[in-house]
């Protein structure tokens, strides 16, 4: 238990390094749900490395004023983790990381859990066929590493000259300073996300004044919160059909929406004149309506939920700078349109390094180039799951896997089923009359054909087409973060590894041999996975969607 099965020393300082199965990075909700799927398989030699002191991933490092969710709560959580108390429709952050906190207790994961753990850099080992693993606790070896660090892990804040010398209080929304008291503050808000845009309404009753830096104008629709009532809850617990219709609805309904982002952005008219008359009943200013209106097609960037935020921006404490930030000389913000503003305090709300993921940096492949070098000209993986040139490696929420208008819980577990299929797919070739360690590494030809696939259904859809400039971009204005199709898809192009997509290599050959040949050669029969206990006869590996007997009621 707690992935020490494979250690081979280490502990008396016999400079041995410890081995596991699979290392799994990150612990927010593909970190932990990776582990879930790993013990239901029957794999318990794992760890899961993560840098911070506590598991929650984004929802841990998002703590700022009014920080929700804008999917509800009961579709933004795990199959095989169903919560029937969720307090609200969208939950709040405090709500989603109890969850997960209660999702590591529940499914037994504390003992593979490494906190304060971080990864400083991965490398291949090409003649052992492993990963070897440098972390701020020490090193490791890994069969195969899962990276779940998940791409808004890493704060982005722009370069603005001046910066260095501003005087006052500086810091990112997902690294919220909760010592600094913003009472009586001028206070700077720059940009206009999702995070900006809960934001805002929460602190402007209570600063001395906030200034709103807009560089485009978000399309913001009516966030329909509401308490869940104690009947609901009840029925939930009781009748646990009721969760799973509710459930089961909200994620059809969206389904049924994905064809007019990805192929009829033209049909999204009718939501613009939703969005354009929920403004208008709170901003009866002709002039800052016109400023708050986009120019491109709604659901370009993605569409924001929130009942409060325009009401907050028509307080007459509250000012809107509809232009970038360009430069701050001493106190005094200067916009790109000139506007100057004294403040003491400054917000970034700018996003995340999502295209360029800071854990590409720290992956050395077969080849020995870094994921970031693999990826400079954009980065692509097979399934969203596996790059070439990184032999058992995978990554959750990879590569035009996000999406625009539905959970991403329910692309983690498609990513799962794969994750799990490929381990199974190992130890075949392991325990086959080949015998020996193996290793499956994605065929560039197909990772390339996925990718041109992906690309080619990607040019129809609003994301490429709605004349907006979004962080679904990348530096060469290729959409990589996206998922041009429904989630019912992607769960059937997941649901296992075609081996003719990979190619085998073996401990003391270099020559890369089709895995289709491979499996061919050594036939049927499974081999028990290394460090692996029987699989939980309650638990159901079809689709993930089985709920084990210890799932029920998390909280």
């Amino acid at each position: 238990m707690g992935g020490t099965s494979g250690t081979t020393g280490g502990a008396g300082g016999t400079g041995v390094r410890e081995h596991v199965r699979v290392a799994v990075i990150g612990s927010g909700f593909g970190g932990l749900g990776a582990a879930v799927r790993l013990r239901r398989e029957g794999i318990t030699d794992f760890v899961v490395l993560e840098r911070a002191d506590s598991v929650g991933g984004t929802w841990r490092d998002n703590s700022y004023p009014g920080c929700a969710c804008d999917v509800p709560s009961h579709l933004y959580s795990f199959s095989f983790a169903p919560n029937p108390d969720w307090p609200r429709t969208f939950s709040g952050q405090p709500a989603i990381r109890a969850y997960l906190e209660h999702v590591a207790d529940t499914f037994g994961l504390r003992p593979h859990i490494r906190l304060d753990t971080e990864v400083r850099m991965i490398r291949w080992d090409a003649d052992e066929l492993r990963w070897e693993i440098e972390t701020a606790a020490g090193e490791l070896t890994a069969d195969v590493v899962v990276s779940a660090t998940g791409p808004l892990s890493d704060p982005k804040t722009p370069e603005v000259p001046g910066l260095a010398e501003f005087p006052g209080k500086v810091f990112h929304s997902a690294r919220w300073d909760h010592d600094y008291d913003l009472r009586g503050k001028r206070v700077a808000m720059i940009g206009t996300g999702a995070s900006a845009i809960q934001i805002v309404p929460a602190i402007a009753p209570e600063v001395e004044r906030l200034t709103l830096f807009q560089r485009t104008p978000p399309w913001v629709m009516p966030r329909t919160d509401r308490a869940v009532t104690a009947v609901e809850r009840w029925l939930h617990r009781q009748l646990p059909f009721t969760r799973a219709a509710r459930r089961g609805m909200l994620w059809g309904l969206r389904e049924l929406q994905v064809s007019a982002f990805t192929k009829h952005p033209n049909r999204l008219g009718l939501i613009e004149s939703l969005a354009k008359a929920n403004m208008a009943r709170s901003i009866k200013d002709p002039a800052l309506r016109a400023k708050l209106t986009p120019s491109y097609r709604i659901g370009c960037k993605r569409i924001l939920l929130s009942s409060e935020y325009y009401p907050a921006l028509a307080r007459p404490d509250v000012d809107l700078v509809a232009s970038g930030l360009k430069e701050i000389r001493g106190s005094v913000l200067v916009a790109a349109d000139g506007t100057e503003t004294e403040v003491d305090a400054i917000i970034f709300g700018t996003g995340f390094h999502v295209t360029d993921m800071p854990i590409a940096e720290r992956v050395v492949g077969a080849e020995g180039q870094t994921l970031a070098d693999a990826w400079k000209d954009g980065m692509q993986a097979l399934r969203g799951a596996t790059a070439a040139g990184f032999p058992n490696w995978m990554t959750i929420i990879g590569p035009n896997t996000g999406l625009g208008n539905s959970s991403m819980i329910l692309m983690i577990e498609s990513q799962l089923n794969y994750m799990a299929d490929y381990l199974r797919q190992l130890a075949l070739l392991e325990g086959s009359s080949l015998g020996g360690r193996v290793a499956l590494g994605a065929r560039p030809s197909a990772v390339n054909r996925w990718n041109r696939q992906v690309q080619a259904r990607m040019e129809r859809t609003v994301w490429n087409s709605g004349g907006c400039t979004s962080w679904y971009l990348d530096a060469q204005g290729r959409n990589t973060t996206v998922w041009p199709g429904t989630t019912g898809e992607f769960r059937r192009e997941t649901r296992s590894v075609d081996l003719a997509e990979y190619e085998v290599l073996r401990v003391g050959e270099r020559e890369r041999v089709p895995a289709v040949a491979v499996a061919a050669a050594a036939g049927a029969g499974a081999a028990p996975l290394p460090g692996a206990l029987p699989p939980d006869p309650r638990a159901s590996h079809a689709g993930g969607a089985g709920v084990a007997g210890t799932a029920e009621g998390v909280a």
